[in-house]
Formats: structure tokens, C-alpha cells, sequence
């Protein structure tokens, strides 16, 4: 039988003693130049080439903070604006993260309806039929997110996939981004935010989807600049873990992240990108690393946060029993 994904994200947590994940959102612009050097050298000016790097970029990252962070979280949309080379390099990006020991969660805000909620499901979290009932596991991830606003009939294959082959989904609920509120804040007749009736239809979701450790597969995104927002919404979830983008250049910090947990420690793991990606262009790690060294200073930042974060919790008496 499988095992429960919130059961074996949790552990990861534990282990780390860290509730944080790098997101791996490259930007060729951001790659230091030696490394996109020795791409075009190899492939040209070409998507090619930009793949190259960053896989080059991705693997180096990866190696540094593997042993820190329970997680990492590519952002698809970074590696689709280079077509099929792209996709190739996300998919190298997935492989080479769970070879490292990490979950990785595909930030790809996937739905529809009917068959082809169906087909992102299998694609991303479960397999896909080939000839005469072979079936093959396309990107594989642990976790992907999901866009819940399409209602039940858009989530229902994603339960399905994730009950048989012990995988989990985020989905949005209250976003990170300033004008999140134009709609997740817009309130019925009966006063209840947009926000508050989605966490209401995630936490109905997950029900059947809990784990030995008392939380399900089915979470939510809640952004860290809103953490007045997370009080109410934890409430209402409890047994959901959130995905809490945000921190950093955001806005988000580590005292907020408390907030968002539930008074055992868990329910929340807090995503970091730019922050960490190219902390060798910001204080203060440039003032430490060359550009030839930025893996080096990701690796600080993501140490950085972690304490950051911990420190917040411990501060809050949230934090889990034997760390």
C-alpha cells in the first residue's frame, strides 16, 4: 500500500528540522555568465543552449542544499517559455531533485474539467496509458498545485490519482500576490470571504485523504503577506498543510510563519525562489560570493532561512517535539 503523502512531507520536515522549500524558478538574465558561456559555446544562442544552462544552474543548486531543505519547487512557466528544450529541462530538473532524497512539488496551477483534469492528473502525479495497457510515469512529482476555483468536478480525478498512487496536491486559496484580494476577498451575502468558502471546500476534500500523522494530502496555498488571513484560514483547515509562498521579496518574514501553523509545529511549508536562487546578487551574500560561487551563497540564504524561520517558531512555543 502507498504511503500518505502529508505522512511522508512531514517526515522529510522532521528530518531537516526545516519547514522550508527552494523554489526553483530560473531566469536566464539572472544565470551568471560562466555558466551561460559554456552553454552557448556548446549549443549556440538557441533554446538549446538556454536549457543548458539551466540545468547546469538547477543541479549546482540542488547539490548545495539538499541536505537542508525537505523540498524544492520548479515553477513550470520558467522552463515553458523555452518550448520543448524547456521541458526537457524541467523534466531533468524533477529527476535529478528526487535522486537528491527531495519532494518535489510541480508549481504548475493545473485544471479543467472531467477527462482533462484527468489527463494533468496522471501526467504529472500518476501515469499515463501507452500501447496494448503499458503505462509509463510522465513527470512523476510528489506534489503538484492545483487551481480549486473550477469546483469539485475539476479536483475529483486529482483525489483519485492522489489516494492511488500516494501523491498530494496544493490548491490556491488565498495567494500572495497584491491583488489577490480583487476576488479571493470578495465576500458573500452571508459575509464569508471567497477565501474562507474555498479553504472550507479544500479542508471537505482532503478528508479521506489523511494521513497516519493526522494531516492530509490535500493542502493549500496561503501566501505569507497575508498572515492575519492565515489565522483565520488555519482555523478552518487545520488538517491541511499550506504551501506559504511570499517570504522574502515578497514581504513575507519569519516571524509571520507562525501564524500559519497549527500549535503542533506543522501544516505549513514556507517557499523562498529569487531569495534564494540568486542570493549572490543580494545583500549580503554578494559582498561574500562571486558569481562562480553563487550555488554557495544559495546555500547560505536557504541556512539563513531556515534559522529565520525556526527561530520565529520556537519563539511562538510552535515548535514540533524533538527539534
Amino acid at each position: 500500500m502507498v504511503r500518505n503523502l502529508a505522512d511522508r512531507l512531514l517526515d522529510a520536515i522532521d528530518e531537516k528540522k526545516n519547514p522550508s522549500v527552494v523554489g526553483l524558478d530560473p531566469v536566464l538574465g539572472k544565470i551568471p555568465e560562466h555558466i551561460k558561456n559554456r552553454a552557448k559555446r556548446c549549443y549556440g544562442n538557441t533554446a538549446e543552449g538556454a536549457a543548458d544552462a539551466i540545468r547546469d544552474f538547477n543541479t549546482l543548486i540542488i547539490d548545495e542544499i539538499a541536505d537542508i531543505v525537505p523540498a524544492v519547487k520548479p515553477q513550470s512557466a520558467h522552463y515553458e517559455r523555452f518550448g520543448p528544450e524547456g521541458v526537457k529541462a524541467y523534466k531533468y530538473t524533477i529527476d535529478y531533485a528526487k535522486k537528491a532524497g527531495l519532494i518535489v512539488i510541480a508549481d504548475v496551477k493545473r485544471n479543467d474539467i472531467g477527462k482533462t483534469s484527468k489527463a494533468y492528473a496522471e501526467a504529472y502525479l500518476g501515469e499515463t496509458e501507452l500501447f496494448d495497457g503499458v503505462k509509463t510515469s510522465s513527470f512523476d512529482v510528489d506534489i503538484t498545485t492545483v487551481n480549486g476555483y473550477l469546483g469539485t468536478d475539476g479536483i475529483k480525478p486529482f483525489l483519485e490519482v492522489c489516494k492511488e498512487f500516494g501523491k498530494g496536491i496544493f490548491i490556491l486559496d488565498k495567494t500572495s500576490n497584491p491583488s489577490s484580494g480583487e476576488f479571493q476577498d470578495r465576500k458573500f451575502e452571508s459575509g464569508e470571504a471567497l477565501s474562507d468558502a474555498m479553504a472550507r471546500k479544500i479542508d471537505e476534500w482532503g478528508k479521506e485523504l489523511i494521513g497516519e500523522r493526522d494531516y492530509s494530502s490535500v493542502g493549500a496555498v496561503v501566501g505569507a503577506t497575508y498572515p492575519t488571513d492565515a489565522l483565520r484560514l488555519v482555523a478552518i483547515m487545520p488538517k491541511a498543510i499550506k504551501l506559504i509562498p511570499g517570504y522574502g521579496d515578497q514581504g513575507g518574514r519569519g516571524e509571520d510563519i507562525p501564524n500559519f501553523l497549527n500549535d503542533d509545529g506543522y501544516g505549513g511549508i514556507v517557499n523562498n525562489s529569487s531569495g534564494i536562487n540568486f542570493a549572490y546578487q543580494k545583500e549580503p551574500y554578494k559582498n561574500e560570493f562571486k558569481p562562480t560561487d553563487f550555488h554557495k551563497a544559495s546555500r547560505k540564504s536557504a541556512i539563513d532561512m531556515r534559522d529565520d524561520i525556526v527561530g520565529a517558531m520556537k519563539k511562538a512555543g510552535k515548535l514540533p517535539d524533538g527539534w
